[in-house]
C-alpha cells in the first residue's frame, strides 16, 4: 500500500524540469494543491496569455515570472525556455484553461525538451475532454478526442468521413458560431448517434444536453444565440452506419458523397471526389465525360 511519501512527492520543484501544468477550465477551485505549489516554486510560468494568467496566479498570490508561449510566438521562444531549463531553472507550462497540449499550445516545446533529454513532468487536472465524456454517459473505454473540426465545409465532411468508420465515442471542440454547422455535417455523415453536448463545464452557466445529434441540433438551433466554450461527445457507430466502400465510377462515387453530405451540390461533391481519389477537380471532371461518352449506345 502506497504511504504518505510517496503519495507527497518532492518538497519543491527538479532543477531543470519542464512541469505541464493543468488549470482550472472554468471553477477555480479545481486546481490541485500541488498545481498551485509548483507555480508557486517554479523559476518561470510559460502561459499561453500572460494576463489571462495573472488572473489565475493572483487569485492563489502567486508571483512567479510569467513569459507568453502561444501559437504564434511558441517556435522562436522554445529555445529561450530550452536554455533556461537547461541552466538549471525550472518552468512550469500552463494554457489558458486546462491540460496544456489539448487543442491548446505547448507541443514544440514539449517535444523540443523531450528531444534534448530535459525532463518533463505532467501535473495533472482538469480537461474538458475527459470532463464531458466521463459525465456524457456515453461509452468512455475506447474514445478518439478529434478536436476542432476544420471550419470549412469540404474539409470538414472529409474529416468526418475519416472519423466515421471507428468503432469509439468521438469527442470534439467547437466554436459556438460553427456548431449548427458541425452538428449538420456530423448528422449528415455520422447519421443518428447518441451524442452529448457539453456546454460552459464547471462554469456558472454550465449545461448539459444529451439525445441524438438531430435532437441536440434541433434544441440549439431554436435559440437566439449560442455562447460559450462547446464540448461534443458522439456515440460510436453501428456496422450498418458505417460507410459504403468506395465506387469505381466517377458518377456514382459523386452520388454517394450527394447522397451522404446533406445538401452537397453537385459542383461540391465533384471537388469532394476529386480530394478523396488524389486528383484534380479538373481530371475528375474529364474522367465524369469520359464515362458519359463510353455509357452512350
Amino acid at each position: 500500500m502506497p504511504t504518505d511519501a510517496e503519495f507527497a512527492g518532492p518538497v519543491g520543484p527538479a532543477p531543470g524540469t519542464l512541469y505541464v501544468v493543468a488549470t482550472p477550465i472554468g471553477n477555480l477551485e479545481d486546481i490541485s494543491q500541488r498545481a498551485i505549489r509548483i507555480l508557486r516554486q517554479v523559476d518561470l510560468v510559460a502561459c499561453e496569455d500572460t494576463r489571462h494568467a495573472a488572473k489565475l496566479l493572483h487569485h492563489y498570490g502567486i508571483s512567479t515570472p510569467r513569459e507568453s508561449c502561444h501559437e504564434h510566438n511558441e517556435l522562436q521562444r522554445a529555445p529561450q525556455f530550452l536554455a533556461l531549463l537547461r541552466a538549471g531553472k525550472s518552468v512550469a507550462l500552463i494554457s489558458d484553461a486546462g491540460t496544456p497540449l489539448m487543442s491548446d499550445p505547448g507541443f514544440r516545446l514539449v517535444s523540443t525538451c523531450r528531444e534534448a533529454g530535459i525532463p518533463v513532468i505532467p501535473i495533472p487536472g482538469p480537461s474538458a475532454v475527459i470532463a464531458a465524456l466521463s459525465a456524457s454517459g456515453l461509452p468512455t473505454d475506447s474514445f478518439l478526442f478529434a478536436g476542432y473540426l476544420p471550419p470549412r465545409r469540404g474539409a470538414r465532411m472529409s474529416r468526418l468521413q475519416e472519423l466515421a468508420p471507428l468503432r469509439c465515442t468521438l469527442v470534439f471542440y467547437e466554436a459556438p458560431h460553427r456548431l449548427l454547422s458541425a452538428l449538420a455535417d456530423m448528422l449528415a455523415v455520422l447519421g443518428p448517434r447518441k451524442a452529448c453536448l457539453a456546454r460552459e463545464v464547471t462554469k456558472v452557466h454550465e449545461e448539459w444536453q444529451r439525445g441524438t445529434i438531430a435532437e441536440i441540433l434541433e434544441s440549439m438551433a431554436s435559440r437566439e444565440r449560442i455562447l460559450g466554450e462547446i464540448t461534443i461527445v458522439v456515440d460510436r457507430g453501428t456496422e450498418s452506419a458505417l460507410p459504403r466502400p468506395r465506387p469505381d465510377s466517377i458518377q456514382e462515387h459523386i452520388e454517394q458523397v450527394i447522397s451522404a453530405g446533406g445538401g452537397v451540390s453537385s459542383k461540391e461533391a465533384l471537388k469532394e471526389v476529386a480530394r478523396q481519389r488524389g486528383i484534380t477537380r479538373r481530371d475528375a471532371y474529364r474522367q465524369l465525360l469520359e464515362e458519359k461518352t463510353h455509357r452512350r449506345p
